[in-house]
C-alpha cells in the first residue's frame, strides 16, 4: 500500500509514519507549507494538493493537517474553520480531479475528533457513532462540518472515505500545550529545582485517554479494513479523572508539589465526562489497544525530563 500522510510532522503523523513503515507500506510524508522535514503542502493550494496526489501516486491518504489545538480555535475560529472545512475542501476536490485522470480512487482516511460530540447527557456514555452530533466550539464544528462535507463527497461522487474520531491521545512528542504533556513538563522543571508550585485547570474532568502509537495502528488497520463511508470511535473505551493522571505523573517525579487551580486554564466548553465506545473500530480491523495509560504517562514524564536536561 503506497500511503500519502497530510500532517505527517505532527503528533499522531510522525508515530503513524512508524506505523505504516512497520506494517511494511510505503509512505509518502508532507507537511505543512514552511515545513522543512517533510514535502511542503499547503491545503489552501489546490494545485499543489494535486501535484502531491501525482507525485505519490497513493493508494490511500491519511489527512491529519489540521488546527487542532482548541484555545487557539477559540482565539481565533477563521483561521479554523479555513485550515479544517476549506482546506479538506480543496483535498477532496484534488482527489476527484485525480480520480478521474487516473482512473483511480485512493482510501481518505480523514482524522475528525470526539470534539464533535459535544456535551451529552450522562446516559449517552459511553459514545457510540450513531451519537448525535453536537459540537460545542469552534474546533469542535470545524471537523463536524469537514466530516459532512467529506460524507456529501462520498455519496455524491463515490469518494472512498473513512471517518476517524479520535478521543483524547497522549504519548511521547506531544506538544505542551496539551494538559497532559504539560503536567509532565512542570513536574520536570520542578524535579529539576523550580518553585514546586503547579498551575493547573479543571483537575475533575473524566477523560478517555489512549496511547497515540495503538492510534496509529488503529490508522493503518482501518485504511486496510475500514468500511467505505462509516465513523470510527477511536478510543480506549476507559475512563479515568484528569486529577488520577496527575497523581500519577508526581508518582513518576518523585518530587513534593503544590497544585495551584489556574483561571486562565479553564476552558468555558469543557466538557465534565467524555468516554467512548470503540467495538465497531475492533469488529471492523480486531484492533485492540496495547499500552497502558501508567505506561504511557511514565513514558510522557520520561520524555520531559530528557528534553529539559538536553535544553
Amino acid at each position: 500500500m503506497r500511503a500519502l500522510v497530510t500532517g505527517a510532522t505532527g503528533f499522531v503523523g510522525r508515530h503513524l509514519l512508524a506505523a505504516l513503515a512497520e506494517a511494511g507500506h510505503e509512505r509518502f510524508a508532507c507537511g505543512g507549507p514552511h515545513d522543512a522535514d517533510a514535502m511542503p503542502l499547503d491545503l489552501a493550494d489546490p494545485s499543489a494538493l494535486r501535484g502531491a496526489l501525482d507525485l505519490a501516486q497513493p493508494d490511500v491518504v491519511f489527512h491529519l493537517a489540521a488546527q487542532t489545538f482548541v484555545p487557539e480555535a477559540l482565539a481565533n475560529p477563521g483561521a479554523t474553520y479555513g485550515t479544517n472545512v476549506t482546506g479538506t475542501a480543496n483535498l477532496a476536490q484534488a482527489l476527484r480531479d485525480y480520480a478521474r485522470a487516473e482512473n483511480a480512487t485512493p482510501r481518505l482516511i480523514f482524522a475528525s475528533s470526539a470534539e464533535v460530540y459535544g456535551h451529552q447527557p450522562p446516559q449517552a456514555f459511553p459514545l457510540v457513532e450513531t451519537t448525535s452530533l453536537s459540537p460545542n466550539n469552534p474546533y469542535a464544528a470545524s471537523k463536524a462540518a469537514a466530516e459532512m462535507l467529506l460524507l456529501g463527497e462520498a455519496r455524491t461522487f463515490a469518494l472512498d472515505v473513512v471517518i476517524v474520531r479520535s478521543f483524547n491521545l497522549i504519548g511521547p512528542g506531544q506538544s505542551d500545550r496539551f494538559v497532559v504533556p504539560n503536567f509532565a513538563k512542570q513536574l520536570a522543571q520542578i524535579a529539576s529545582g523550580g518553585k514546586p508550585v503547579m498551575h493547573v485547570g479543571n483537575l475533575e474532568a473524566k477523560r478517555d485517554f489512549l496511547d497515540v502509537r495503538d492510534a496509529a495502528r488503529a490508522y493503518v488497520a482501518l485504511a486496510e479494513r475500514g468500511v467505505r463511508g462509516e465513523a470510527y470511535n477511536l478510543c480506549s473505551g476507559s475512563v479515568h479523572a484528569i486529577k488520577d493522571v496527575l497523581r500519577e505523573l508526581i508518582l513518576a517525579a518523585h518530587v513534593p508539589v503544590e497544585v495551584r487551580e489556574d483561571p486562565e486554564r479553564m476552558r468555558p466548553s469543557d466538557t465534565p465526562l467524555f468516554l467512548g465506545d470503540n467495538t465497531k473500530l475492533r469488529a471492523a480491523t480486531g484492533w485492540e489497544p496495547r499500552i497502558a495509560l501508567r505506561s504511557s504517562i511514565r513514558e510522557i514524564y520520561a520524555a520531559a525530563s530528557s528534553q529539559l536536561g538536553a535544553s
